[in-house]
């Protein structure tokens, strides 16, 4: 495994999904006691984030037929996203996301949660797969696959945290457009991330 690859991974990764950390701590705190919680934030997280990841495989595949110097342009999603982000961010400023449903969380309902919140992520990962070639998307996706383990396990204790959770509520939804918007800035300038 080439080591700027897994990096690369690890970076992208977290900045697309630190978002999730908030969201997954909400799920443990609300299932919180309750049998079977656990299980079903964990099963709903890998269904939602498998179900990202196959799209942005096939995606990312299908822009093998477009001509070589179309790929770089594709840094244009990840701006766009990011200025999307940025404006719902302004207008949603002091909303509040916690679930307001009683009872645990359910298996589905985490799948599709995590399925809508890291629906953007298609956008941004399709360039990044598309440039990285099969064996670099194979590193992106088991180094995809191992850190959702690692986010569950930093909701479940955030969840614990609520503090921390509030400084995630407070400043991730600043970070995410940022990053995006350089990503897509960096994928346009190098053509290959």
């Amino acid at each position: 495994m080439n080591p700027n690859v897994v990096g690369q991974a690890v970076g992208l990764f977290a900045v697309t999904n630190v978002d999730d950390i908030l969201v997954l701590a909400l799920f443990f705190a609300r299932g919180a006691g309750r049998p079977g919680a656990t299980r079903a934030v964990v099963t709903g997280q890998y269904l939602g984030f498998a179900a990202i990841l196959a799209v942005a495989v096939a995606a990312a595949f299908g822009v093998k037929f477009l001509p070589a110097g179309f790929v770089p342009y594709l840094g244009l999603l990840p701006i766009a996203l990011g200025i999307r982000a940025a404006v719902q961010a302004w207008r949603h400023r002091g909303d509040d996301g916690e679930p307001t449903r009683s009872g645990g969380p359910r298996t589905l309902e985490v799948a599709a949660v995590a399925l809508a919140n890291g629906g953007d992520n298609i956008g941004v990962y399709v360039p990044v797969f598309a440039t990285a070639g099969p064996g670099g998307t194979s590193v992106y996706v088991v180094v995809f696959l191992v850190l959702v383990a690692a986010w569950l396990a930093a909701g479940r204790h955030l969840a614990a945290r609520p503090a921390v959770a509030r400084a995630l509520a407070r400043w991730g939804h600043v970070a995410l457009p940022v990053v995006l918007i350089a990503l897509g800035l960096l994928i346009l300038t190098d053509g290959a991330w």
